[in-house]
């Protein structure tokens, strides 16, 4: 339904000139409005029982009708048909009234629209407080439309509320706003608020059709869909990308068309390149995306598109209704089904969680095409890889139980805290079974030189006497964070084979406790128990490593020979103290450099 605006002048032509769609198709009743139904079911029963209250607060996002439902809303409150047959507010509007055509083109003297984003400060409401006591001149109630109401001040606000309390009884007051957490709670509690919801994807797909037929323009399906998605629920938006397309394509509106407008990519190549990656054929997926690339796509916008696409295939596997939306295209929903059952939850939420983190690094870099093809090979690279919890369950099934320390060399602890070896890591001799043993058939077994090969459940398991074998444990096992948090985030109160109780630092992670026993007893094969102690320990083995290192580098200063090297030197110090092994003849002197400890534990002379 057009506007019920006068029409516009003509030019020295004779032709009318070009009204936006936006404005040629703005609604004028509430019949008119499309997705709004809550409020149009609302407003209906109040005007049908009056009982309409002296203030609303409209809310939504852009282009939704906040401000032309306020404009429906003064119409029908002041309908009044030229002979007299309408007595009082209504919303059935099925021709123009007498005050009609002077709202809707918002020059009506008795409806009164504000802008509170230029008319921002108290002295503005000054006015209207004013104003709002002199009964209207010619319809039935004064009506002041004030819109982003939220960009009054304070002391506007403040100056609005006994106003808006008590206002006259020929006086109601419409609020639009995009920010309504902006607007204080005084004035909503003093409003009846209506949130105007983002428009569905179809409805605005069969609105825009409805337009296209009345404008005589041809549009495939695809491409609607294309513009209503892109709107992102506003009426307004869709209307103007509608106008650009129509422009764009100078006869029929088709769907590359619309993404060349836009600047998308190819709806179908963004799904290829989403089968490439869950395939993990990164080198597919560089293809497909340097020929996306080539032909003008931005990177960001081929990562957002397929994180949608990610998001749509997650929202079929979870509600497979979603696939029969017709906003998507065809092929959208059909792949979209088939990935669905292919692919699972936890893949679907790690390409999600990648992308949106990959979208940002594009953003920030200063190559974006080279740091989307890096987003690329992260996801494809761990399409298939298991999860955490599923690479311990086939590790377990695979060992037969608790995986047993490698035969690796010895792992080095920290300085001070030297590791016994643990005898159990070390292959254990064969031992010769006796002539006569009972089996499980009762019968004798025979002599053997070597034990037949045990199950692997009853592997020997890893003996750990001490603290400092344990840090030195996961060390060798390449767990870093957990070998810095024994060290240097715990104290040693007691220590049990099987059982370890410590004092936690002020700052020692909290999450860190339930996994140690996890981890220790997957590393040595036995049940661990880790206690957190009130007790204050033993202090920590960074902290005595730290204190010896400072002992060793006093006592070297302490060396006539050293005083005399810092004082031919001056500003030199003491870095490190080493421990070097005693030269052999098989030694060459170079090597004593970088050496570590003698592994025979024997001294050698101190380097400095």
């Amino acid at each position: 339904m057009t506007d019920a605006g006068a029409p516009p002048n003509p030019d020295s032509a004779g032709n009318a000139p070009y009204r936006v769609l936006a404005r040629k198709y703005r609604p004028s009743s509430f019949d008119d409005l499309i997705g709004q139904e809550a409020v149009v079911r609302t407003v209906s029963n109040a005007f049908e029982t009056g009982r309409i209250p002296q203030a609303w607060i409209l809310t939504g996002v852009r282009g939704v009708g906040k401000t032309t439902t306020a404009r429906i809303l003064a119409r029908a409150l002041n309908y009044e048909m030229p002979d007299g047959s309408v007595k009082g507010p209504t919303i059935h509007m099925p021709t123009l009234g007498v005050h009609c055509q002077a709202i809707m083109e918002s020059r009506h003297m008795d409806v009164l629209e504000m802008d509170a984003a230029s008319h921002t400060g108290v002295d503005d409401v000054r006015q209207i407080n004013d104003s709002v006591r002199y009964a209207p001149a010619s319809a039935r109630y004064k009506v002041y439309i004030i819109d982003e109401v939220h960009m009054l001040s304070t002391a506007a606000f403040n100056a609005f509320l006994k106003t808006l309390e008590e206002p006259p009884e020929h006086a109601k007051f419409v609020f639009a706003t995009t920010e309504i957490r902006k607007v204080p709670v005084t004035v909503l509690s003093r409003c009846q608020r209506f949130d105007l919801r983002r428009v569905e994807a179809d409805v605005l797909m069969k609105h825009l059709a409805n337009i296209a037929t009345k404008e005589s323009v041809e549009i495939e399906p695809e491409a609607l869909g294309i513009i209503a998605r892109a709107a992102e629920g506003s009426v307004r938006d869709s209307l103007s990308l509608l106008d650009q397309a129509i422009a764009h394509a100078a006869g029929t509106v088709k769907a590359d068309a619309v993404r060349q407008m836009l600047g998308l990519a190819d709806r179908t190549r963004v799904i290829d390149l989403f089968d490439s990656l869950a395939r993990g054929d990164i080198a597919a997926a560089f293809r497909e995306f340097r020929e996306q690339y080539d032909v003008g796509a931005d990177p960001i916008v081929v990562l957002s598109d397929l994180a949608e696409f990610v998001n749509f295939v997650t929202r079929v596997k979870i509600v497979p209704a979603t696939a029969d939306n017709v906003a998507y295209g065809e092929t959208e929903r059909v792949r979209a089904r088939d990935f669905a059952s292919k692919i699972s939850m936890r893949v679907l939420s790690r390409m999600w969680q990648m992308l949106l983190k990959g979208i940002t690094e594009v953003q920030a870099a200063t190559r974006p095409a080279a740091a989307a093809e890096m987003v690329l090979v992260r996801i494809a690279y761990v399409a298939d890889l298991p999860t955490p919890d599923e690479a311990i369950r086939m590790l377990e099934q695979n060992g037969g139980g608790s995986p047993v320390v490698s035969g690796g060399g010895a792992a080095r602890s920290a300085p001070g805290a030297p590791v016994a070896s643990a005898a159990p890591a070390t292959p254990v001799p064969p031992v010769r079974m006796p002539t006569s043993s009972p089996s499980f058939g009762g019968g004798a077994r025979p002599q053997m030189a070597a034990p037949a090969p045990a199950p692997q459940a009853a592997a020997p398991q890893l003996r750990i006497t001490s603290f400092t074998q344990l840090v030195a444990l996961a060390g060798q096992k390449r767990d870093i964070m957990t070998k810095s948090a024994l060290e240097g985030d715990m104290r040693l109160v007691r220590f049990e084979e099987g059982r370890l109780e410590v004092a936690l630092e002020p700052n020692a992670s909290k999450t860190m406790i339930s996994e140690l026993a996890k981890k220790f007893e997957l590393w040595t094969g036995r049940r661990w128990t880790v206690i957190v102690s009130n007790e204050q320990g033993q202090p920590t083995l960074r902290s005595v490593n730290q204190a010896a290192k400072q002992e060793h580098a006093r006592t070297a200063e302490a060396d006539p020979r050293v005083q005399e090297v810092l004082s031919r030197f001056p500003g030199a110090k003491v870095v490190e103290v080493r421990r070097l092994a005693p030269e052999t003849p098989e030694t060459n002197i170079n090597a004593d450099y970088g050496s570590d400890d003698p592994p025979d534990g024997s001294d050698g002379d101190d380097d400095f």
